[in-house]
């Protein structure tokens, strides 16, 4: 059987995994703190007819071998870490990293996860969570007094009460991975650690590395429109070709089979 009709099947599902990824990042243009994902691609084994090297004389071997691809296959989606652009908000609870790093919060089971999306809030107690009522860790709770709230690019928060007293009530740290993309996405802009990403470091914002904050501004995506509809077109066209072989090569075999 003609091997390029499987060979150009995997051709149109690595092109489909493409599209599914393009998709993502288009459809999360607006999400805060979100992450480009890039589709990258291996080719399978090959089909072995003469290993290059072969001896083909006495004193002689061939400068080339007869090696027959048999396709490629999805081999990550690369998560781009690279800095989003930045939405004023004067929201004083909204946060933006300014470099690398990211916020940790505790989830309902207890486990700590981290994101990129700074829009914090306040719970009926005034404790600091994320916009699905995750609590930032450290914890920290803003007083009911509180008539102004400064959150320095080192993390420090401090509140103004209505009488005019300054009060330091926490300390907001980030944490760093040595492999941010080996993170694993877990929705709603959050991410786990993995053996690939590595355990995380919590420093004070601004040290060994890691970003300052910026009170009253978020991050957006760090999608270009333009640049995934230029890939969407590419991974088209891809996929018309891979069609088109697939084709060819049916019509070569109904050849093969109509010989009398």
């Amino acid at each position: 059987m003609i091997k390029s009709l499987n060979t150009a099947a995997t051709g149109m599902i690595a092109q489909q995994n493409n599209m599914d990824t393009i998709a993502n990042n288009i459809a999360n243009v607006s999400t805060t703190g979100f992450k480009k994902g890039r589709a990258e691609f291996e080719d399978l084994i090959y089909h072995n007819i003469k290993e290059p090297g072969q001896a083909t004389g006495e004193q002689s071997v061939a400068p080339t071998g007869v090696q027959t691809g048999l396709g490629v296959r999805t081999a990550a989606i690369q998560k781009d870490f690279t800095q989003g652009q930045v939405q004023i908000t004067k929201n004083a609870l909204d946060l933006n990293i300014e470099g690398s790093g990211f916020f940790q919060v505790r989830t309902p089971d207890g486990e700590i996860a981290y994101t990129r999306d700074g829009a914090f809030k306040k719970d009926a107690t005034g404790r600091i969570v994320d916009k699905n009522g995750n609590l930032l860790v450290p914890d920290i709770t803003i007083p009911e007094n509180a008539a102004r709230l400064e959150i320095s690019s080192t993390g420090e928060i401090r509140v103004t009460s209505t009488g005019d007293d300054v009060t330091a009530v926490g300390q907001i740290e980030i944490a760093n991975f040595i492999n941010p993309a080996g993170l694993k996405n877990m929705g709603r802009n959050l991410y786990m650690p993995t053996a690939a990403s590595g355990q995380a470091t919590t420093y004070r914002p601004g040290t060994m590395g890691t970003g300052f904050l910026a009170q009253g501004e978020l991050e957006t995506s760090n999608v270009n429109i333009v640049d995934e509809m230029v890939n969407m077109i590419t991974a088209q066209r891809a996929y018309e070709t891979n069609s088109k072989v697939i084709q060819t090569a049916d019509q070569m075999l109904q050849t093969a089979v109509s010989v009398k």
